[in-house]
């Protein structure tokens, strides 16, 4: 007995087709959202130059910003110092919504001033009266509940000196004397150049004058004396 079927067989390929066509869509969508929302995550900034050379005993600055396309609710932050390995925290807040200052600020660290201001997205400290104990690595943390519990961090290094090297600028000055001298060389020889072209501009211009002119009389002398052997002469009567 034959078996008929209730109605003709779809291709399965044209299932495969689809789900080969949607599949990269869909990863690069996926990739896109994930893209935009790192963007728009917090970071954290110690500035263009992350380290300092200071001189024993002085007051330094360590800066530390933050910024966040999102915004943030409750930014937690703290700055720790990584003694050979082991990290210790210098000092810590929160700070609740955009534009407004910590507090209160919880210091660990002995001649630490947190300077800080919400306006400015600022939460650098002041280390006073610096000594060697304090040259080392500084990690300035923070971490947005809106981000749900991601961490982000910038590293600031100090360096603490007896007393600040002296910078030989000598071949600096050589090298910019020399590029300075042959600058001014080009320049005092192509107005040299210029001025020679000008004298020799006038000069060829004044010859043209000068012989445009005499060109002229020598062509009214012409007429003048064409003009004179030129009358008829009257015929003798015989």
């Amino acid at each position: 007995m034959e078996v008929q079927g209730n109605g003709p067989e779809e291709p399965r390929s044209k299932y495969l087709l689809s789900s080969h066509t949607t599949w990269p869509w869909t990863s690069l969508i996926i990739t896109l959202l994930l893209s935009v929302w790192s963007a728009q995550g917090l970071e954290m900034s110690t500035g263009k130059v992350p380290f300092l050379e200071a001189l024993n005993g002085s007051t330094v600055l360590l800066p530390c910003t933050y910024a966040s396309c999102i915004g943030i609710k409750n930014l937690y932050f703290n700055w720790q110092y990584n003694d050979n390995g082991t990290m210790q925290k210098v000092c810590e807040s929160v700070i609740p919504l955009d534009g407004m200052d910590p507090h209160p600020v919880s210091i660990y660290r002995e001649r630490v001033e947190f300077i800080g201001t919400g306006d400015h997205n600022n939460i650098s400290i002041l280390l006073w009266n610096i000594t060697f104990e304090d040259e080392g690595q500084y990690t300035c943390f923070g971490r947005n509940p809106k981000e749900k519990g991601k961490n982000h961090s910038a590293i600031f290094t100090l360096v603490v000196v007896d007393e600040l090297r002296v910078v030989d600028n000598t071949l600096t000055i050589i090298i910019a004397s020399a590029v300075g001298g042959a600058i001014a060389l080009l320049m005092t020889f192509m107005l040299v150049k210029n001025f020679i072209l000008f004298v020799l501009f006038k000069i060829e211009e004044k010859k043209k004058i000068e012989c445009l002119v005499q060109s002229s009389s020598a062509d009214e002398t012409n007429n003048v004396s064409g003009s004179k052997t030129s009358k008829p002469t009257t015929p003798k009567k015989k």
